[in-house]
């Protein structure tokens, strides 16, 4: 079977989980063809550079190429062009972005229908339930295949009547939530009897972290937050918690490992702060860096006000390192306080900063022990070979039926 994978932009720094998934699927006899809507800016890591060179850029040819796109499509299936023309239409009406760009998803489609028929492509399937899933419907709609998505949190569920949510659940073969929150999310939006068509399968990790041994954790080891740094993420709580536990005489460092747009506040914010010294940002890393960093830490920490279910906690446990997190979402279902890690509401910096604060006065060996019962988690519940064999056996379910012919 084959299968095409739309995502908005790939690869991409912060997407390695789903070049898990993909290889996975590989292993598992799942040909895959990799597309992306955009070009996801620079990458560093080897695998992603490899990744590039294997993906489709949907923009690539500009805007020319996609509108000549569009019109063979109204040339070789005017029905079908004309029945997906009204659905982007209508998912325009009451979204969060004018119709003409509803439009624009169409003429993108027309391209990912065009690929479709180069490559013999029995489904798609689209990572995020915003414009990936879109275009991924059109797509299906102009090619007379099945299609299907990934929801993974709150761009979906958030925004779930802006971007269409409940249509692109009906039109859908199946929809997958990366955890069980999640499910319950897409839930809210879809009749009951739409219901078993919502399944969970996890993001994975590989052999590497699965397979890992816990090397023991350093006794000086400072704290590790791993993200873009972006509002949503909660570093400025963060920083102010960890400006607190500094007063109170606690000797410790904090890494930032990642980029964005709160960059210079941030840093504006330590230094107000009086710990500039004792903070590092570090900018976009590889994979190999963030385990690198990880094993050089005491905890992760990840405050964030609104999540998923973020990789990098399953990487922090996979490696026997405890975590400190938001009480959101889907974080609850792999992050135990007492015996993997601490959770604290989000946004509460009081509650983020005595969780900082008992980490720190752990002994060594607690934590460790800590660190091991996430790992046991992690292992049951987010092996990329386990999981991806999982998305396998949806995508071959659908495949029995050829798809869904328009």
């Amino acid at each position: 079977m084959r299968v095409g994978y739309i995502v908005s932009e790939y690869p991409k720094v912060s997407h390695t989980f789903i070049r898990r998934e993909i290889a996975a699927l590989e292993a598992n006899g799942i040909a895959v063809e990799r597309m992306s809507i955009r070009d996801g800016g620079e990458v560093v890591d080897p695998l992603d550079l490899q990744e590039r060179s294997r993906t489709t850029l949907l923009l690539g040819d500009g805007a020319a190429a996609l509108l000549v796109a569009g019109f063979r499509s109204l040339i070789r299936s005017p029905a079908r062009t004309l029945k997906a023309l009204w659905l982007a239409t209508r998912m325009g009406w009451k979204a969060e972005r004018p119709i003409p760009v509803h439009w624009v998803y169409l003429l993108e489609a027309a391209v990912v229908a065009k690929l479709v028929r180069k490559h013999d492509i029995d489904h798609l399937h689209a990572h995020f339930g915003s414009n990936p899933a879109e275009v991924a419907m059109l797509a299906a709609r102009l090619a007379g295949i099945s299609y299907s998505f990934t929801a993974h949190g709150t761009v979906e569920t958030d925004n779930a009547r802006a971007i269409g949510l409940p249509t692109k659940i009906r039109e859908a073969a199946f929809v997958v939530a990366v955890s069980d929150y999640g499910r319950a999310q897409m839930m809210r939006w879809t009749p009951p009897a739409q219901w078993a068509r919502i399944h969970v399968v996890h993001c994975g990790l590989g052999p590497d972290y699965i397979e890992a041994k816990a090397p023991r954790i350093v006794a000086d080891g400072g704290f590790l937050a791993i993200g873009r740094l972006s509002e949503e993420k909660g570093h400025l709580c963060l920083v102010h918690a960890f400006a607190r536990l500094l007063k109170t005489g606690a000797r410790s460092s904090l890494v930032l490992a990642g980029d964005g747009p709160l960059r210079s506040v941030i840093e504006a914010r330590c230094r107000e702060l009086g710990i500039a010294d004792q903070v590092r940002i570090t900018g976009w890393v590889s994979g190999e860096q963030v385990r690198q960093l990880l094993l050089e830490s005491r905890a992760l920490v990840l405050p964030s006000f609104a999540e998923g279910l973020p990789v990098v906690l399953m990487e922090s446990l996979a490696l026997g390192r405890p975590v400190v997190s938001s009480w959101v979402a889907g974080i609850p279902e792999l992050v135990q306080t007492g015996r993997s890690g601490w959770l604290v509401p989000p946004g509460n910096e009081e509650a983020l900063y005595l969780a900082m604060r008992e980490c720190l006065e752990t002994p060594v060996e607690q934590l460790m022990d800590m660190g091991k019962t996430g790992q046991t988690l992690v292992r049951q519940q987010h092996d990329a070979r386990i999981e991806g064999a999982r998305m396998a056996d949806l995508f071959r379910s659908v495949g029995a039926g050829r798809g869904r012919q328009v």
